[in-house]
């Protein structure tokens, strides 16, 4: 989750949300859709200029906000892609925007996630090659994890599945990738108090040196301080603002770019991991 990226999906804010309404999609009070398009743009700029070629997942205007967190809906394997169940009930049709999309780039689906089962993107945290770690909670269910070892097992990819806390509730959700961004194949950042025990052990036995953010800026963050993406070992995006994260990371060896994303990212719960669905990483 951290070898440089060369091609990525995202969503522009610009078709997803100009119609959005805060109450209904649980966007804080800092969401403006105008703002949240130009913050948008500014991210796609740098993920382009750190090597990725960008594949817009669509244009049409289909008042789906949420799709520009194109993390969710889809999961990359070596083996293909896997098209994920949305725990969120305005998200369920995001699943079959990207299917479509892989269709139209030629990338090879190995499988799909069907209800009762429910897993999201954010839940999924590759340690290493072959180990997937899948946060069980409010939007990733123990039918949805069986399923996703059904396809992944049989290709030698190990799937543990770990328990969540409920943290702020149904509406605000906790995912794994919520407490982890990996920053090298042996280094991460993390905010331990709310790591799954058994998690936080695996990693610390494979080696996986932590660097821990800034509790008082995870919490002002409703946790989007920890939300950063890898666009190569020890180089980041990150939202702006949390300078205290961003040192540490600095300290462990990463280099760290910042976007203004206060209508985008911290509104809407959602940061540059979320934004991006990374489909080649060499």
């Amino acid at each position: 989750m951290a070898a440089p990226l060369r091609r990525v999906l995202m969503r522009s804010a610009a078709s997803a949300m100009p119609r959005a309404r805060a109450s209904e999609w649980h966007y804080g009070p800092g969401f403006e859709a105008g703002k949240a398009a130009l913050q948008h743009e500014e991210l796609a700029k740098l993920v382009a200029a750190n090597g990725a070629e960008i594949e817009w997942l669509t244009d049409a205007d289909d008042g789906l906000a949420d799709s520009v967190f194109t993390h969710d809906p889809s999961l990359m394997t070596d083996h293909g892609a896997i098209v994920l169940s949305m725990g969120k009930v305005l998200r369920e049709p995001e699943p079959a925007l990207h299917a479509a999309a892989y269709r139209r780039m030629g990338i090879p689906v190995l499988g799909s996630i069907e209800a009762p089962g429910r897993v999201e993107g954010g839940d999924c945290v590759w340690v290493d090659a072959k180990t997937l770690a899948v946060g069980r909670g409010v939007r990733t269910n123990e039918a949805g994890i069986r399923q996703l070892a059904g396809l992944l097992e049989p290709k030698g990819v190990s799937v543990l599945g770990f328990d969540l806390p409920l943290w702020q509730g149904e509406e605000a959700c906790l995912h794994l990738q919520s407490v982890i961004s990996p920053l090298a194949d042996d280094l991460a950042l993390v905010y331990a108090p709310l790591l799954p025990a058994a998690f936080y052990q695996l990693l610390r036995e494979r080696g996986i040196a932590l660097v821990h953010g800034d509790a008082d800026e995870f919490a002002a963050s409703n946790g989007l301080s920890l939300n950063v993406l890898a666009t190569a070992p020890r180089q980041v995006i990150a939202v702006a603002g949390f300078l205290k994260t961003a040192a540490a990371m600095r300290a462990a060896g990463c280099a760290v770019q910042t976007f203004e994303a206060d209508a985008l990212c911290i509104a809407c719960e959602g940061g540059p991991t979320c934004l991006t669905r990374p489909i080649l990483r060499q």
